[in-house]
This record gives C-alpha cells, structure tokens and sequence, in this order.
C-alpha cells in the first residue's frame, strides 16, 4: 500500500516545552520520510511576538536548503477563549501560516468553551486534541473544514475514538515534544485505524488530507 510520505502539522520545540531547536527537529522528520512539518509552539499574549518571527526566520532558511516544506505555526493554549481569534490573527501577521489551538484534552484543564471558540473564530485551522468534543461543536467544524486532530499523543489520544465517530476533517499529528515522538506514515495509519476509523477514511487523512491543508496555507 502506498501510503505516502509523512506530513506533521503540530509539534514543538525549544521555544516552548519541545526538547529540539527547530533544526534538528526538522532534520530528523526528514530522516523519516516527512514531506512537510510545522513548527506550532505554544503561545499566549506573552510570547507570541518572540516565537512567530524565529519560527518563520528558521523556516525561510531551511525552504531554501532542504527538501522538506517547514512551516511556521502557532498552537495556541490555555488561553481564555474570548482571546483565541484575536492572537489568531495576530499570529498570522507576525508569519504563522498555521494556526492550531489546544483543544478541550481530556487530561488538562482546558477552559470550557475553548473546542467552540477555535471553531467560530474562522481564523483557526486545526483543533488539536479535541477530547469528549459535544457533538454540536464535532458538527459546527465539519461545517466550518476545520481539520479535527486525531493524535499520536498519549493522554491526549483518549478522545480520538470520540472525535473520528463525529468528525468529518481530520489530520493525524504526533504533537511531538521529543526525537522518539515523531512517527512514520506506516505507524500514522494505524494510529487512525486505532481511532476507529476504515481503512479508506484512514488513507485519506494520513495521505490526502495533509495536501489540502497544505495547499491552503501556501
């Protein structure tokens, strides 16, 4: 089965709570196989004017190098949901091409109204880890092509059979904090079959849907 190289859309380095400078995380994706990474660190009004210009800084260098698409993001966490829209755009006029928000995790304390809030904010394009997601909001995303993020992540993947029986947009990311997070395409797909999903769903969102996204942002 051809399954396609591997995309990464949410992951993390020095610059918040990641163990790798954005090189070497970047240079080990490609050592396995990854087509694109996005480097999507964790922010709030405190940090955003810092991170989002070195992200794109080290992304612009590497593009120019390395045959690999690196992408500078955002994910934005544990902020109070009124708030996500507003550092959403602003993430995006400092050179986010990716804008992610840490969803409603089951094993955090996420405020309450976060999943609906990433949802609404039109300037959002992935909930990570959406946890018990209401089937309301599940709905409300599907409507809206927001990508629903089904996770590699221990903890956080408790949700992931909750979220593939309501959603209809998904991307399969690893949140990779350290070296031994990142994943292979073979392993992403069993990741969504372990999800629930069948195997045509799970072909899809390891290999097509990252292409859409892709194309979106670039």
């Amino acid at each position: 089965m051809d399954l396609g190289k591997r995309y990464d859309f949410h992951t993390h380095t020095i610059f918040s709570d990641g163990e790798l400078i954005p090189t070497e995380l970047v240079r080990r994706a490609r050592a396995l196989d990854h087509k694109a990474i996005a480097l999507t660190d964790h922010v709030d009004a405190s940090n955003i004017e810092f991170i989002v210009p070195n992200l794109a800084r080290v992304s612009e260098e590497l593009n120019q190098y390395w045959d690999i698409t690196v992408i500078p993001g955002v994910e934005i966490t544990h902020v109070p949901p009124e708030t996500i829209k507003k550092l959403a755009i602003k993430a995006k006029k400092l050179g986010a091409k990716v804008v992610v928000v840490h969803g409603e995790t089951p094993v955090e304390p996420v405020m309450p109204g976060t999943n609906r809030s990433a949802i609404e904010s039109g300037e959002v394009d992935i909930l990570a880890h959406p946890g018990i997601i209401e089937e309301k909001d599940a709905k409300l995303a599907n409507k809206s092509k927001i990508f629903l993020e089904i996770t590699a992540r221990g903890g956080h993947n408790i949700g992931n059979g909750r979220v593939a029986s309501l959603g209809e947009n998904f991307l399969l990311n690893t949140d990779t904090h350290s070296p031994s997070n990142l994943i292979t395409q073979d392993f992403a797909y069993r990741v969504a079959l372990g999800a629930g999903l069948k195997e045509d769903s799970a072909i899809k969102v390891v290999k097509e849907n990252p292409k859409i996204l892709l194309e979106k942002i670039l």
